[in-house]
């Protein structure tokens, strides 16, 4: 297991044992697994972004803190929630992101989810420019979401 993977566990265990919401010393924890502050920052914007249904919130200085949040919210609510996440474009690693958890909030089942990632993988537009991809995906997912409520 890589060091990441140790402090996104670590992280989760305490957003476990605290109901979903932790404050945590990004010093302490850069000590705690032997590694720079910038390591935490990372692992925390990659792994607890608000696509991934985490709410992050940041004070620095000598009290400083990151108060991480896990998003509770009905079926519903998520997928609005993930619609409205999507914007005007998104790349297909984010959506990745957004529709897993959606299955993970019990929002989407798997089979559903895994459809809908196949309808805008790159491979499915691949017709389309490079550049114009992010922008059809967006739409497509929207509207399987939104169809989907």
């Amino acid at each position: 297991m890589g060091i990441s993977d140790m402090i996104a566990s670590f992280i989760n265990e305490a957003l476990n044992e605290a109901d979903g919401t932790a404050e945590l010393q990004r010093a302490e924890l850069a000590n705690r697994f032997n590694c720079v502050p910038s390591q935490i920052n990372y692992v925390i914007s990659t792994r607890f972004s608000p696509e991934r249904g985490y709410i992050v919130e940041s004070r620095r200085g000598g009290g400083g803190y990151i108060r991480i949040s896990r998003v509770q919210m009905g079926s519903k609510a998520l997928l609005m929630h993930t619609v409205n996440a999507i914007g005007d474009s998104i790349d297909l690693s984010s959506a990745r992101a957004l529709l897993s958890n959606a299955v993970m909030g019990a929002a989407l089942d798997e089979g559903k989810a895994l459809l809908m990632l196949a309808a805008v993988g790159d491979g499915a537009l691949r017709p389309l420019q490079p550049d114009r991809r992010d922008e059809l995906r967006a739409s497509i997912l929207k509207n399987m979401l939104i169809h989907s409520l």
